[in-house]
C-alpha cells in the first residue's frame, strides 16, 4: 500500500523528532523554519519545487 504525505507533514515530523532527540536545538529549528518560510516567498521557490519534483521522479524510477 502506498501512503502519500505532504512535504510539510513529513518535514514537520522530522523536525519534531530532531527536537525531541535533542539533535537540534529550538533556536536552530526556528532558524531553519524561518529560512524555509521566507525562501518560499522568493523566486527561488519555483526552482526548489522543480528540483524536488525531479528527485521524486528519479526515486520512483529506481528499481
Amino acid at each position: 500500500m502506498l501512503v502519500t504525505l505532504s512535504a510539510v507533514a513529513l518535514f514537520g515530523i522530522l523536525t519534531f523528532a530532531l527536537l525531541r532527540g535533542r539533535i537540534v536545538g529550538p533556536l536552530a529549528a526556528l532558524a531553519v523554519f524561518l529560512f524555509g518560510f521566507f525562501t518560499a516567498d522568493t523566486g527561488a521557490a519555483d526552482a526548489l519545487h522543480a528540483v524536488l519534483r525531479a528527485l521524486i521522479g528519479a526515486a520512483q524510477n529506481i528499481s
